[in-house]
């Protein structure tokens, strides 16, 4: 509903059936308003001086369905009356639902993009997970149920397989579903796995992109991933599994900027790979802890003095690692940046 209004006690005329109204009514009623559901099939024949009688009561019409003939003789009985009349889209009522997938990005509200907030504006059920927006649900989705299928290191509560059975089940069930995930569905996100489900029980799916924390949240740091003539080339890995060495030869080799998410408890080997595949021991290393929140955590160092300076510092996950030169950019952009983690180590030592 894209109204600019104070609904708070205001009283509004829903025209519509009860399934394809249901998202409208729950946001009306979330916002304050008392609504009232007029059957679309008792309204198609009310005549104007009808239809104004009722009009005069009223502040706001939403209309969902209602023939073109029947709105045009509702509208005219609304002239001159301080009454707001508007269409707005019927929720889904196929036997079968659908289901999107819904990138929130790194964790800022603000960063979740207006596709993302169209698609939970509609759902009838949303899956979200730990890392994903959701402090604004009754104003994103009212009406919606939330459950969290959200998993952190070490404890998934709820198995992918599962998770990919709920998606299905509920849009079997006729609902309308939005998976909302962190960052980007398709950026480690196990997003491909829930389409290819989905895609296999014979249910819609879409997928709407998100801001990924590889790039968002170095820039909060005052980080870039690419500057010019210094780093023409970014590469994002998953520091989920340890890095092999085959691998790390070739990332050395690829030079530019490391970004490794989910990397924290595999920092220790992350470092020592890289510098045994031939990357220097002085090379640049940020650790940004929970990126795009009000307790953002910037520490910098290098690769060689990384583990022993984390753990002095206690860093925890979630956090995005940055490898290279562009770290030292860094250094001035991010007010909030705590002291290098090289200098306290230094200070440590004897």
């Amino acid at each position: 509903m894209e109204l600019d209004l104070d609904l708070e006690g205001r009283r509004a005329l829903v025209i519509g059936g009860a399934a394809a109204s249901r998202t409208v009514l729950a946001r009306l009623r979330h916002a304050g308003a008392t609504a009232t559901l007029v059957d679309p099939k008792d309204a198609e024949h009310r005549q104007a001086d009808a239809w104004h009688l009722m009009l005069s009561s009223i502040d706001l019409v939403l209309v969902v369905e209602l023939s073109s003939e029947a709105e045009t003789t509702l509208r005219s009985a609304g002239h001159g009356l301080p009454v707001w009349i508007t269409r707005e889209a019927p929720a889904a009522t196929a036997a079968i639902g659908q289901v999107t997938l819904v990138g929130g990005g790194p964790g800022d509200p603000g960063l979740l993009t207006l596709a993302g907030r169209y698609a939970l504006r509609a759902a009838d059920v949303v899956f979200f997970d730990r890392l994903a927006p959701h402090g604004g649900h009754n104003a994103w989705a009212p009406g919606a149920e939330w459950i969290d299928v959200g998993k952190s290191p070490g404890h998934h509560a709820v198995p992918q397989h599962e998770i990919e059975r709920l998606l299905v089940e509920a849009a079997l069930a006729g609902r309308t579903v939005v998976r909302l995930k962190g960052g980007d569905p398709f950026v480690f996100g196990r997003g491909s796995e829930e389409v290819a489900a989905c895609r296999a029980a014979g249910v819609p799916v879409t997928v709407i992109s998100g801001v990924t924390s590889a790039v968002a949240v170095p820039a909060a740091a005052g980080i870039p991933v690419t500057h010019r003539e210094l780093s023409r080339t970014f590469t994002v890995v998953s520091g989920h599994a340890p890095l092999d060495d085959a691998t790390a030869r070739h990332l050395v080799g690829v030079g530019g900027t490391l970004v490794v998410l989910m990397g924290v408890s595999s920092l220790p080997h992350l470092s020592a790979t890289l510098q045994r595949q031939g990357m220097s021991a002085d090379t640049p290393l940020a650790i940004i802890e929970r990126g795009m929140t009000p307790d953002q955590r910037t520490t910098v160092t290098t690769l060689s003095d990384a583990t022993e300076t984390a753990g002095m510092l206690g860093v925890r996950s979630p956090a995005v690692i940055v490898v290279g030169e562009v770290v030292r950019l860094g250094f001035d952009a991010d007010a909030e940046a705590t002291t290098s983690l090289y200098d306290v180590a230094m200070m440590e030592r004897p």
